[in-house]
């Protein structure tokens, strides 16, 4: 299935040539839900990983207070509502009948803290990435897949073993473990990625503001109110789940500097790897929605669809308050512990 980005509103370089320098080509992942198995690149499918290598695990550095939910929660509660809104039903009529109800009131109860076992906790597959789908990412020498795992809870921001990364050559894996450990509970469903396939596609970005000197800036600023065009949101870096690229604008908060830029083990530089999207565009960012979404709405509804399941929200992970995630990896060993950024 092809994805194909509408054109820009505006060649930026045209008004800024010394802006064709900085360009860099990111590559739209384009998740869509699906049936990945261990060899397609994909979010939230199985990982082509080795029966005989460890599965990673990260121990919670503080005590889970909360309700909990489990990973078949997450899944029974996403196929209840999925059904329910794909069926008809009258002006006054219940989304759910009376058994789903009950089940759904009982899944959003959740699990006390206190049933989580202590010790570590297996990590859950986020994605993985083959070489020949994503060429742009920075293969080290001799592998050709990527796979990022995390645990789903609010440690995955900053530099921990809560999101880890595994570069393979796939050629290598000649058993793969076929049931990998999944954890007792998981402190938020958000971050539980739904099953989907990947749709490729490169993309020329160039960089945010934040990575802009103040003059320059400014000059963008005032183009783009000139040209009722918005850098930030239609020319600049693409939403959603990306590979590569610029990294993401921070939209809450101030920008990172460098203290903060580098990696946690080595202390070396660190470059955007991968961008973790709440959705794939919203109504600020609607020029982005691929062609063949036709004329849904701008909240990415489709006419004769469901608003559960939607287009731009494909993977069902939500970053804070439908904010980014940006990976960032270090140039130096790629191995090294990611270092992530709500931005």
């Amino acid at each position: 299935m092809t994805r194909t980005t509408p054109s820009r509103p505006l060649d930026v370089t045209v008004a800024f040539p010394e802006l064709a320098s900085l360009a860099r080509t990111a590559v739209r992942l384009h998740p869509l839900p699906g049936a990945p198995t261990v060899h397609d690149s994909s979010v939230g499918g199985p990982l082509l990983w080795p029966a005989d290598e460890p599965w990673p695990e990260h121990e919670p550095t503080y005590r889970y207070s909360g309700r909990l939910t489990t990973l078949e929660d997450v899944r029974t509660l996403r196929a209840v509502l999925t059904r329910a809104w794909s069926r008809p039903r009258g002006p006054r009529q219940n989304l759910l009948n009376e058994r789903e109800q009950e089940l759904v009131d009982r899944i959003h109860a959740g699990h006390s803290a206190e049933l989580l076992p202590p010790g570590p906790q297996p990590l859950i597959p986020l994605a993985q990435f083959y070489a020949r789908d994503v060429p742009g990412l920075p293969f080290p020498e001799g592998t050709d897949l990527l796979q990022v795992l995390w645990v789903p809870s609010a440690e995955i921001e900053g530099c921990s073993p809560a999101v880890q990364l595994r570069w393979r050559l796939s050629s290598q894996v000649e058993q793969v473990l076929a049931a990998p450990p999944e954890p007792a509970c998981v402190e938020d469903g958000d971050h539980v990625p739904e099953p989907c396939l990947l749709h490729p596609e490169p993309v020329r970005e160039f960089p945010p503001s934040h990575l802009l000197d103040e003059e320059w800036a400014a000059r963008l600023l005032k183009w783009s109110e000139e040209q009722s065009v918005d850098y930030g949101n239609d020319l600049s870096v693409a939403p959603g789940w990306k590979a590569g690229g610029w990294p993401a604008a921070f939209t809450f908060r101030d920008a990172a500097d460098s203290d903060e830029l580098h990696c946690g083990e080595c202390g070396g530089p660190v470059e955007a790897l991968l961008t973790i999207g709440s959705s794939e565009w919203d109504g600020a960012t609607g020029s982005w929605r691929p062609v063949e979404e036709g004329q849904d709405s701008e909240d990415g509804e489709k006419p004769t669809g469901h608003p559960y399941r939607t287009t731009h929200e494909p993977t069902m992970v939500t970053i804070g308050r439908g904010y980014t995630l940006q990976v960032y990896y270090c140039v130096g060993t790629p191995s090294h512990l990611p270092r992530t950024i709500m931005q």
